[in-house]
């Protein structure tokens, strides 16, 4: 199979069913007991999905030869999103739609790749709730799929990422399509730490994961995202932290802290807390959200005891913080949001920003809690989805 269907992709969420709120405890009770009343909260919908996914076998993208590409059956493949055909010159390079997904694009990878970011923290939530071998084996075998056995594994690059028909066989744009893996690294520290995996499969995950670091780091395609300016340098980040986190890689940990304070915050939020270059896209409100996310992760993947990114600030008051301040009016009520519409999506958004759950717990804010346990945890729209990579706070509650 070539194409996972809109109604596939759909059911991957679909089939979730989350409890009523209203069933669990206040904002008080997250508070003081945070893993206790997640699980609590959580519960139901995790079980239900993982019980699902115990069905459904492993597929990488080898299962989804890409034509276009100009890599091999391993190769990770994508187009970009926003390029058309050019109604002048049909036949010649694409060109920039900002915000407009073109549907025609080649997808499939990016799909298989949201698949397993779907399954496998579900499937290691189950475990954590359940202690079940089941639901642990099942996603030890998505990770042996991807990242170990010879005939199914996905190369540890994005060289051919983001595509653009006539113009690039490759941009490093295309390394945010990979902030997916990062509840899965979440996911196999889980087991790992748990005894639920098996030593080849921990170290052959952790070796794919220590050569996509290095890939990411060294690559002309990796440096570039890197050193962009907006969102796409947030995601560079959180991945960069996660998976050093994974292969225990201290340099890259520590590098990642002085990249947050020095670059990070300073080029990218205003003193109002708000993101200029977010703010300045079609999607302003989906781009500050996706954002906030990213940022919020980074100061809970990366503060330490004696190192609290939640609390870092600018002499001027920029950080975190004040992106918090900033956005949380605006998800508890979309309608004052006082800038431009997103040309698409608008409607569905906000979901269940991991990042008001972490945020809330740093700031000892009852308001971000409740916010966070009222809105949707399983968003059904493909491309929130597809901006909503962190979906089992479980995992990273530790």
């Amino acid at each position: 199979m070539t194409q996972l269907s809109r109604r596939e992709f759909l059911s991957l969420s679909a089939a979730v069913v989350a409890a009523p709120r209203s069933l669990f405890g206040d904002a008080d009770d997250i508070l003081q007991h945070p893993r206790k009343t997640v699980e609590a909260i959580e519960r139901q919908r995790v079980l239900s999905a993982a019980g699902r996914y115990l069905q459904e076998q492993p597929r990488t993208i080898v299962s989804a030869p890409a034509a276009r590409s100009a890599g091999s059956l391993h190769d990770y493949f994508s187009e970009a999103d926003y390029f058309w055909p050019d109604p002048k010159n049909p036949n010649g390079p694409y060109i920039n739609r900002d915000g407009e997904s073109n549907p025609g694009n080649f997808n499939a990878h990016r799909l298989l790749l949201i698949r397993l970011g779907i399954q496998v923290p579900a499937l290691a939530a189950a475990w954590m709730l359940t202690k079940r071998r089941d639901f642990a084996d099942h996603a030890a075998a998505h990770l042996r799929a991807w990242f170990i056995e010879p005939t199914t594994r996905m190369n540890p690059n994005l060289q051919y990422a983001q595509a653009v028909h006539g113009v690039s066989t490759g941009r490093s744009y295309g390394i945010i399509d990979t902030l997916h893996l990062v509840e899965v690294a979440q996911s196999a520290i889980v087991l790992r730490n748990g005894g639920a995996v098996s030593e080849f499969d921990w170290q052959g995950t952790r070796n794919w994961f220590a050569e996509y670091l290095a890939w990411m780091q060294a690559s002309e395609p990796g440096r570039k995202e890197r050193d962009a300016k907006n969102n796409h340098s947030s995601c560079w980040l959180l991945q960069a932290s996660e998976f050093a986190l994974l292969t225990g890689d201290e340099g890259v940990l520590r590098d990642s802290r002085d990249r947050f304070r020095s670059t990070t915050i300073p080029a990218q939020i205003a003193a109002d807390g708000s993101f200029p270059l977010e703010l300045a896209r079609t999607k302003p409100y989906g781009y500050s959200l996706f954002n906030l996310d990213a940022l919020g992760m980074l100061a809970h993947v990366l503060s330490t005891g004696s190192d609290n990114l939640w609390e870092y600030a600018l002499a001027d008051g920029r950080g975190i913080a004040a992106c918090f301040r900033f956005m949380a009016p605006y998800i508890a009520n979309k309608q004052s949001w006082p800038y431009r519409h997103d040309v698409q999506y608008f409607d569905d958004l906000p979901v269940r920003q991991p990042s008001l759950l972490f945020a809330g717990l740093a700031y000892r804010k009852s308001k971000y809690l409740d916010l966070w346990k009222r809105l949707d945890p399983d968003p059904q729209v493909p491309e929130v989805i597809r901006n909503h990579p962190v979906r089992q706070p479980l995992l990273w509650l530790l």
